[in-house]
């Protein structure tokens, strides 16, 4: 595995919805809570609470929730462009890239995990771990977005699964 890529990687789906949707499925903490989080806190720079049903604008900072875990994870939105892009630091100060681009009836979403460290830890749960998580979760929402069903594991009574 010498010549793998263990700092990035990128996962392409796409998604029959307009691109604003879209956009909005990535910076607003409602929306985020459709298809990819249980809870979003989004927090302007003086800690107070940043409106559920406003998109992000750079240097929100987060507290996101998944299902079946308690610990939120803690970032930062590092850039957006109000149209279709955004950038937010992820496990730490790894970043991940989303990029909107309109083709015909679909949203192509492109999301780039980068800056992964090379320590074992990071190898296993960033790289690996987190590339198996973003595969289900633009599952998710493309599965959303185009009316279907919410694939998410809620019951906490299940073990962890590929869907949480």
């Amino acid at each position: 595995m010498e010549n793998f890529n263990w700092t990035s990687y990128t996962k392409r789906i796409a998604v029959k919805a307009s691109l604003p949707e879209i956009y909005d499925a990535w910076t607003r903490a409602d929306e985020l809570e459709r298809w990819f989080l249980k809870k979003v806190y989004f927090y302007n720079n003086d800690k107070s609470l940043f409106k559920q049903q406003a998109n992000v604008t750079k240097d929100i900072a987060y507290e996101w929730y998944w299902f079946l875990y308690d610990e939120p994870m803690k970032g930062k939105i590092t850039s957006v462009n109000g149209k279709d892009f955004i950038q937010f630091t992820f496990e730490g100060e790894c970043l991940v890239d989303v990029n909107l681009e309109v083709l015909d009836e679909y949203v192509i979403v492109t999301l780039r995990h980068n800056n992964i460290p090379l320590d074992d830890n990071s190898k296993q749960y960033v790289r690996l771990g987190c590339s198996n998580g973003w595969t289900f979760y633009l599952t998710n929402l493309k599965s959303i977005y185009e009316g279907g069903l919410d694939l998410r594991n809620k019951d906490e009574k299940l073990p962890t699964m590929i869907n949480n």
